[in-house]
């Protein structure tokens, strides 16, 4: 019998904008994945550039939800959280990950908790170093730099960086646990942006970078990593996994500057999916 990869999601819904698992789910989908999610939190609208959001937080439901999903014996080729909705969510997802992960399990952690040197409105300085210990659980983490800064408990430095500072946070961001570490938003060059790896096994660090479109796009972080993800369950090495996230990200920000759509709501990845489809190779 054929089999399908399947995933599990473990992100905030917000309601409105282009965040989270509203972009997580179709990406991986159109990917080829039976993507399974699990909400952390709901939000009428994401949290950048609203007012008045509303806030719910499904800490009591990760447990029931997870004990139900192991009665049916499910599972998972890949373990994908992002954004938690409380502390105690922390432990849930880490002991998630144990109940689920086996040999064959790719577990990615997005430690999503801060931009721009600060954390989200709704995170804590103590939850963005417990952090730490679900990124230690995982194969591979995806932070930002202000994100690489507070999981390292280090003064988040700007833009002004050298290629020597990005590969020693790399390997320092890789003995916290995990064997891989992607840092997104890197840029040496003012009209190029994108990303940095790094393989422990290997010792290997890599680039991907695309041309810089100016602006701040809400949501590209969640689109990066779930392309990311969708990239390396289809069998693409690390460094080509990060230039298809790359690329894809950079031609949703396109659609969306050329259309001039409000940034706002997230960036147009809806119109770029068949070039996703192309660049995975599964046209």
């Amino acid at each position: 019998m054929n089999t399908q990869k399947r995933v599990a999601a473990i992100h905030d819904i917000s309601c409105v904008g282009r965040c989270s698992l509203t972009v997580a789910l179709p990406i991986l989908s159109a990917a080829g994945f039976d993507t399974s999610v699990l909400p952390t939190a709901i939000l009428s609208t994401h949290t950048g550039g609203f007012e008045g959001f509303t806030y719910r937080d499904l800490t009591e439901d990760i447990k029931p939800i997870s004990n139900h999903w192991q009665s049916l014996n499910i599972k998972f080729d890949a373990l994908y959280s992002g954004f938690l909705g409380s502390f105690e969510q922390i432990d849930l997802v880490a002991d998630l990950f144990d109940t689920f992960r086996n040999d064959n399990t790719l577990v990615m952690v997005d430690p999503v908790m801060a931009d721009n040197g600060v954390l989200y409105s709704v995170y804590s300085p103590e939850m963005a170093m417990g952090m730490t210990k679900l990124c230690a659980k995982a194969d591979i983490i995806v932070p930002n730099l202000t994100e690489a800064a507070f999981l390292l408990g280090e003064e988040y430095i700007g833009e002004n960086y050298s290629k020597e500072y990005i590969e020693t946070t790399l390997k320092k961001l890789s003995s916290l646990g995990a064997k891989k570490v992607v840092l997104s938003g890197v840029s040496f060059e003012k009209d190029q942006l994108g990303a940095a790896a790094f393989d422990s096994g290997t010792g290997k660090v890599s680039y991907a970078f695309n041309d810089k479109i100016e602006g701040y796009f809400h949501g590209t972080g969640d689109v990066f990593g779930s392309t990311l993800l969708s990239a390396l369950l289809n069998e693409f090495p690390l460094e080509e996994a990060i230039q298809i996230a790359v690329d894809y990200t950079h031609e949703c920000i396109s659609l969306t500057h050329k259309a001039e759509l409000e940034k706002r709501y997230g960036v147009c990845f809806e119109r770029a999916i068949p070039y996703l489809i192309k660049q995975l190779g599964l046209s």
